[in-house]
């Protein structure tokens, strides 16, 4: 997924809906919502499923350590991606295509660890199923055993089919991913796709083929909102937007851009909840100069 260290150009995120989006009513029987539910179990797919069919809005963060995902996990988000983003915003990469089936085995590990009620899902990095079916089943398999994750996420629309089909079949749940997919950066670049009627009638095609082949969810990225309200509404799974509009089933963003913590200007599609990077920036200045004035560490922080 895009996070804002992707070089969107200002002016290039989601086109707004022409009609005021009315929020889903809470289901009648609240203890079964995802975001403030009272259940404190694993939430699977078929809680997901459930929250389509009750017309419920529901979130999705990133995580990938398992400090902040138990921060989340506590908060009560109900699913976190362990995106490929981690390259731009967590190892310094510079896109996400240089992400290793070993790096996000290892965050996913730890993103599990530090949740108890939150559905993980895992990205399948750049090289990890392109191949075909089989590659991406031994990829998801080692991220289903080795990390512990509830699903994997994979990018590709019609050109996904094979590999989504028999992950499904294999009984790996599988989130999809259409619209801008930053791991074919140098193919199309970073720009909103389904402009055009040709180009909407494409991405349409690509979230039915998901569906069809067994995908419980789709991610719609950099999507106009009235093409991505269209296919909210085709579809019998939730689609998760980022960039893509009001009227997604979900909506999705790289808790770095979210809280703050990423430097520079971030996507128009971002709305930032926090400044964490100055506040931990204020903090370690803070700290730097009681240690070089005296002032810490004082008694109480000291044994005899």
């Amino acid at each position: 997924m895009t996070s804002a260290l992707t070089p969107v150009p200002n002016g290039q995120g989601a086109a707004h809906s022409e009609a005021p989006s009315v929020a889903p009513a809470r289901p009648a029987d609240s203890s079964k919502a995802l975001y403030g539910g009272k259940s404190t179990r694993r939430i699977t797919v078929r809680d997901v499923a459930g929250a389509k069919e009750r017309g419920e809005k529901w979130p999705m963060l990133t995580a990938y350590d398992a400090m902040t995902a138990s921060v989340f996990d506590e908060a009560g988000i109900p699913v976190m991606l362990v995106g490929d983003s981690m390259g731009n915003c967590h190892l310094g990469y510079d896109t996400t295509v240089p992400v290793t089936l070993d790096e996000m085995t290892m965050l996913s590990a730890a993103v599990v660890r530090g949740t108890r009620r939150a559905l993980i899902v895992a990205d399948l990095p750049f090289g990890s199923y392109q191949e075909g079916p089989v590659q991406a089943l031994r990829s998801a398999t080692r991220l289903v055993k080795d990390a512990g994750v509830g699903a994997v996420k994979l990018e590709g629309g019609e050109r996904s089919h094979r590999q989504i089909e028999l992950l499904v079949e294999s009984g790996i749940p599988v989130m999809a991913h259409v619209g801008l997919t930053p791991q074919s950066v140098n193919a199309m670049g970073y720009r909103v796709q389904g402009r055009g009627e040709e180009a909407a009638h494409r991405l349409l095609r690509d979230a039915k083929a998901v569906q069809d082949a067994g995908a419980f969810a789709v991610v719609l990225e950099l999507v106009p909102a009235g093409l991505a309200a269209e296919v909210t509404r085709s579809l019998h799974i939730p689609t998760v937007g980022i960039g893509a509009g009001p009227d997604c089933d979900a909506q999705v963003l790289v808790w770095t851009d979210m809280a703050g913590m990423t430097e520079g200007r971030v996507p128009r599609f971002v709305k930032q909840y926090a400044d964490l990077r100055r506040a931990l920036g204020d903090s370690a200045r803070a700290f730097a100069e009681d240690v070089v004035g005296g002032a810490f560490p004082q008694e109480e922080h000291t044994f005899h």
